[in-house]
């Protein structure tokens, strides 16, 4: 399988993530921000600016898939703002033609609707939350991606893109031309990925330095976390010799859905499985063998340090 890899580093990635895990709510207990960061945001939001904001909460999921291909096909930007005006300075033609060889079924009128809701939004957003963290985030992205870059040249992609994500492998997909990685703040522990027709858009998270030293690294405690029910323990032994999919798991294991995903989230967060993708609608899970001498490295670093 051979296909283009693009690292690629922007605070108007960050700044989609944070709006998008506001207004949606997304997976937000398994993030280490917590359920708890909704309410400190608010705490410094008015009322009013919070329901302009929810707004979004009710359009469409993949509008994102949009927006971050905006973000990424226009190039890179020297701020938010600079991003956002050029949006808007562009024609609803252009805001189409870009979008159309990569989104099916996607519309002039789509390309109308997603520009004009969201570009008000986002500065509400950036002027009300992003612009007062940005600083404190974007050397975090602009370091992690250096260092992405820089072993380029020593790994092959799929190496680099599962270190990357601590899981993710690409398996042989159609058409898939691009697969382009980015480092998130907003998103850790969690690895997302937005597919289009010949590109893969694949953030994976960042390390953040303790502020304590005297407490256990984050990684450690998910670890630790995953490792304690014996339903995950059996999970990973079932998975432990070739990669199974989720129907697999529901027949074989006699485990609901909900249940098996519940559990999958936080072994995948924790970096114990590796997640083939076949599709968007295709993913296989197996153990990640590194995980456990992680874990190992991890534990005796804090112990001993």
């Amino acid at each position: 399988m051979e296909y283009e890899l693009k690292i690629d580093v922007s605070p108007v990635y960050e700044l989609l993530d944070s709006f998008m895990l506001y207004v949606t709510r997304k997976w937000i207990s398994n993030l280490d921000i917590g359920p708890h960061w909704i309410s400190d945001v608010e705490d410094r939001i008015s009322p009013h600016k919070v329901t302009a904001l929810m707004q979004a909460a009710e359009w469409p999921f993949t509008d994102y898939d949009v927006l971050y291909a905006w973000v990424y096909i226009r190039g890179p930007a020297t701020s938010v703002q600079h991003f956002l005006d050029d949006l808007d300075s562009a024609s609803i033609e252009e805001c189409y033609q870009q979008i159309a060889p990569l989104i099916q079924e996607f519309t002039i009128k789509d390309a109308f609707r997603i520009r004009s809701s969201y570009s008000p939004l986002l500065r509400l957003w950036y002027e009300q939350y992003f612009r007062h963290v940005e600083h404190k985030i974007l050397p975090l992205l602009i370091e992690d991606a250096s260092e992405k870059k820089m072993l380029e040249s020593k790994m092959d992609p799929i190496s680099l893109i599962e270190y990357a994500s601590g899981g993710v492998v690409f398996e042989e997909i159609t058409d898939l031309k691009t697969i382009v990685l980015l480092p998130t703040v907003h998103n850790r522990p969690i690895n997302t990925y937005c597919f289009y027709k010949t590109m893969v858009i694949v953030q994976y998270p960042v390390d953040v330095p303790l502020e304590d030293e005297n407490e256990p690294p984050m990684v450690l405690l998910r670890m630790t976390k995953a490792l304690s029910d014996p339903t995950r323990l059996r999970l990973l032994r079932y998975v432990a010799h070739e990669p199974k999919s989720l129907w697999e798991m529901q027949s074989d294991l006699n485990q609901s859905r909900e249940m098996l995903m519940h559990h999958l989230m936080i072994l995948r967060v924790a970096g114990l499985l590796r997640i083939h993708l076949r599709g968007e609608q295709d993913e296989r899970f197996s153990i990640r063998p590194d995980g456990a001498s992680e874990l190992q490295m991890f534990l005796e670093s804090y112990i001993y340090l």
